[in-house]
């Protein structure tokens, strides 16, 4: 009784049953995936990492003052690891709005089935929504546009892309498309690694995925594009900047998968339960 009256305040439900504001309010918001859910790019491990997630959180929160959100993403973790260590977790939280992000660790390992990392997929958005919460995902942009060197793995993120749409339209889970637009692929959206969003990038993701979910406040422009960028690496210059991309950040990642390890062993989710949400001042009215 008193979680359903929270709700009725937070959805503008007066006494007598009537809705003041669209049912877009949520009380309970848990995130699970990857890094880049984690916020890998948005800050650090020192001075903690924010990251599209908790940006999404903020924005329902100005709506929904009532809002507790978790975060169980994990950096490093396979579709199957996150089916596996987050699923349970977050079903026992009783959220009403959950975001499932996770597959480009498995784009990225040797051996890549694309049906089975969907099949993971699948079985959350099933066993999400048929608790009755709302799950939104997103689709990924074609790696191969921001190196060169991933060329070789670009038809594996469109697969990937391919049987997440698949899936989420048998369960009814909300898909922001951010695939479709250029924008996505601009390096100044991108960390130095190119693995994880910058926070510019970061924004970005929060601001498609409250457009998919018709927040209040949300629109289309996430998708323009940045102004030109006349410092951009052209020619030798460019070839120069793969390879100390490739030294510095790939060569690393590689040496990681050759010895079996993941950046995320030994770590755990850095915000298992549902707490309040502490809206920036800067988005203060």
């Amino acid at each position: 009784m008193r979680e359903a009256a929270r709700r009725a305040r937070a959805i503008g439900v007066t006494e007598d049953g009537d809705r003041q504001v669209p049912d877009s309010a949520y009380l309970r918001y848990v995130a699970l995936g990857d890094s880049q859910t984690e916020g890998l790019g948005d800050g650090d491990d020192v001075r903690g990492l924010r990251g599209w997630a908790d940006r999404l959180a903020e924005q329902l929160a100005r709506s929904s003052p009532d809002l507790v959100y978790a975060n169980l993403a994990v950096r490093g973790r396979l579709a199957g690891q996150v089916r596996a260590e987050q699923l349970e977790p977050a079903l026992a939280l009783r959220p009403d709005l959950v975001t499932v992000v996770a597959g480009v660790n498995d784009v990225l390992r040797p051996r890549f089935d694309a049906d089975e990392v969907v099949a993971h997929l699948d079985a959350m958005f099933a066993a999400l929504t048929a608790q009755g919460a709302r799950v939104a995902t997103l689709t990924f942009p074609d790696v191969a546009r921001m190196t060169p060197l991933a060329r070789p793995i670009g038809h594996r993120v469109l697969a990937l892309n391919d049987g997440i749409r698949v899936a989420a339209r048998r369960h009814g889970v909300v898909v922001a498309e951010t695939s479709h637009h250029p924008v996505v692929t601009d390096p100044r959206l991108w960390s130095a690694d190119r693995l994880h969003a910058a926070p510019l990038g970061h924004a970005r993701i929060a601001a498609a995925v409250a457009q998919a979910l018709d927040l209040p406040g949300s629109d289309d422009s996430w998708t323009r594009p940045l102004p030109a960028d006349l410092s951009a690496p052209s020619g030798l210059r460019a070839v120069r900047a793969e390879l100390r991309w490739a030294g510095s950040f790939l060569g690393p990642w590689i040496a990681r998968r050759v010895r079996g390890r993941s950046s995320g062993d030994g770590r755990t989710a850095k915000r298992p339960v549902l707490l309040p949400v502490t809206v920036p001042a800067e988005d203060l009215s």
